[in-house]
């Protein structure tokens, strides 16, 4: 018994050393695995953790003008940044001291950044100074997480504003960030907000980089991480080549002053928008770097709404320079013909109510009813015309649409139809002499500038109605590839002799007896009409579109003086010298504010 029992301790032992060397065995093969098999792939692991991302932003796409002159640049400037998950808390109040930021503001940056977005640097304020530079480099050990990128802000080398047509840049708002439906844009981000700088975001934006930067275990920059063999360089935006004329610009800005209107000239052959004013305007320095809140607060409280684009959001009565676009209508509808005359004895009656007139003209053909702008001839064409062929063929000059000027947050304007009076009024309970009204451009009539100058060109090319653009083509400096902006243009389908007898009166307008007789010009055929919209709430808007040379048009204008008054006191002569000047090379000014107009229409 004794032998079995020594038989069974020995047993015991080899199983027990079994054990201990099998488990011996497992982890020096797990050993062995992690440091030999996979030392390749947690070194890379752990390598990650030492290295910081830099998101490099592009420098966004110049703008040029139609003579190759830059007109919106770009300038280098240092951005304030902390990366959260290095930054200690305790550092707040002196980088809000260093960087003049409010400190809940620093907190409230701070706290959005969740998730992995806490290793990457949030950009706390734009356009440093070197001064702050400096400090941030001497005090480096001490301010982890506190560092500053390099990027570019926009800069305008001009004599004039067009803030209307560029627009700025702002941080993206977090609703649109959420709202993005592409992976391109983070937090702090500048995206185009207004201007050509929305319209053509996509285009001027670029494509990003990055940097890989090694950092120690203090959160030092060592140096890029593999060489900068994994970097991705950014690609600059795409240039736009505009059609804009820097001259005339800057011309047509010191015209309109101080006043409230709108400016648009365009080449009626192409389209193409030589210059545009929104008076009152801004300095879109105000919206570079780090804006003063104050400033930005004061510009989108004011009054007078300088960010208001006047040219395309206006909608307003157009007044007599409607008339052409009712006599048109009344001759393709077969309502008159050229040589049809009208009697105009200086008022009107229908129903209990008298419509005035200017004066007695007699029995007058279309073409004399525009040169002395006639509203009786107007008021009877607006009767027998009626809604339905007033609505249509109005239309088709692109009243009551969107002209798709290149230009953000167009109106429609508002063209009266009869579904329309049909929902205002009720059905059949609205009365005829609203049609009245509407012959001389008021009554619930809107336009805007830039329909106006359209209409207006496709007068002066006898129907061929062209998209009014402000881009000519868009061009990839990293690849060379010119992309045409395409235009859409289309002919109206009228006879040629109607076109005819309009383009007459408006010639006669000018160099006849007619309403802005004060604009002749011995070295330019201008033809145009002037306008008087009746305002209830003011002094009535001054209206004018024109055209020159009457024979060999190259160039079409509408002005808008708000609350100006007549239109051949304001609008006329600032249309007028504007034609002058493009025609003569910007050369010659003809502008004197100080000649005394008829007061008329």
């Amino acid at each position: 018994m004794k032998g079995v029992s020594w038989v069974r301790r020995e047993a015991k032992i080899y199983v027990s050393i079994g054990v201990m060397a099998a488990a011996i065995i497992v982890l020096f093969a797990r050993l062995v695995q992690l440091q030999v098999v996979q030392q390749q792939e947690f070194g890379k692991e752990s390598e990650k953790n030492s290295i910081k991302k830099i998101i490099e932003t592009p420098a966004r796409g110049l703008i040029i003008d139609r003579n190759g002159k830059i007109i919106v640049d770009n300038r280098p400037s240092y951005t304030l940044t902390i990366t959260p998950f290095q930054f200690d808390k305790n550092l707040i109040d002196e980088v809000a001291s260093l960087s003049g930021i409010d400190p809940e503001e620093i907190r409230n940056e701070l706290a959005d950044a969740k998730g992995t977005n806490r290793f990457n640097p949030i950009k706390i304020k734009r356009d440093i100074d070197f001064k702050t530079i400096s400090y941030i480099e001497e005090n480096r050990d001490r301010l982890k997480g506190v560092s500053y990128q390099v990027e570019s802000l926009r800069f305008y080398p001009n004599k004039f504003n067009a803030s209307h047509i560029f627009g700025y840049n702002a941080e993206i708002s977090e609703k649109s960030l959420n709202e993005s439906t592409e992976n391109y844009y983070r937090q702090g981000d500048l995206v185009g907000t207004t201007g050509l700088e929305k319209f053509y975001e996509k285009s001027l934006r670029g494509e990003k980089g990055s940097r890989l930067i090694l950092v120690d275990v203090n959160g030092r920059e060592v140096g890029a991480y593999n060489d900068g063999n994994n970097d991705v360089k950014p690609v600059n935006g795409s240039d736009l080549f505009t059609s804009l004329d820097s001259e005339l610009q800057e011309y047509a800005e010191k015209l309109m002053g101080g006043r409230r209107g709108a400016v648009i000239a365009v080449d009626p052959r192409t389209g193409e928008i030589l210059c545009l004013v929104s008076k009152p305007d801004y300095d879109l320095n105000a919206f570079i770097g780090s804006p003063d809140a104050k400033e930005i607060n004061r510009l989108f409280n004011h009054p007078e709404k300088p960010l208001f684009n006047r040219v395309t959001q206006t909608r307003y009565p157009p007044g007599s320079t409607w008339k052409m676009m009712m006599a048109l209508a009344a001759m393709a509808s077969g309502k008159i013909t050229p040589t049809t005359t009208i009697s105009c004895p200086g008022s009107f009656t229908f129903g209990n109510r008298t419509f005035e007139d200017h004066g007695g003209y007699g029995s007058i053909p279309v073409v004399r009813a525009i040169e002395v702008s006639s509203n009786v001839f107007f008021y009877k064409l607006g009767l027998m015309l009626g809604i339905q062929d007033y609505h249509d063929y109005s239309a088709m000059f692109g009243f009551g649409s969107r002209t798709g000027i290149d230009l953000p947050n167009e109106t429609k304007g508002l063209l009266p139809s009869q579904e329309y009076f049909d929902k205002v009024y009720g059905v059949n309970k609205w009365s005829q002499g609203l049609l009245v009204s509407l012959g001389i451009g008021q009554g619930e009539l809107g336009v805007s500038p830039v329909q106006m100058v359209s209409y207006t060109a496709a007068i002066c090319m006898n129907g061929m109605y062209i998209q009014p653009h402000i881009v000519r083509k868009i061009y990839n400096s990293s690849t060379g590839i010119e992309t045409p902006v395409e235009v859409k243009k289309r002919q109206i389908d009228m006879s040629q002799k109607y076109f005819d007898a309009v383009k007459k009166g408006m010639y006669l307008v000018v160099n006849g007896s007619g309403t802005a007789k004060n604009i002749r010009n011995s070295d330019y055929l201008i033809a145009g009409k002037t306008g008087t919209a009746q305002n209830p709430n003011g002094n009535n808007h001054s209206w004018f579109v024109g055209y020159a040379p009457y024979d060999d048009p190259k160039i079409a204008v509408c002005v808008l003086g708000e609350n100006a008054g007549w239109g051949n006191m304001f609008a006329a002569p600032i249309a007028a010298a504007i034609m002058v000047r493009y025609l003569s090379g910007n050369s010659a000014d003809v502008f004197n504010e100080n000649v005394k107009m008829e007061v008329n229409d």
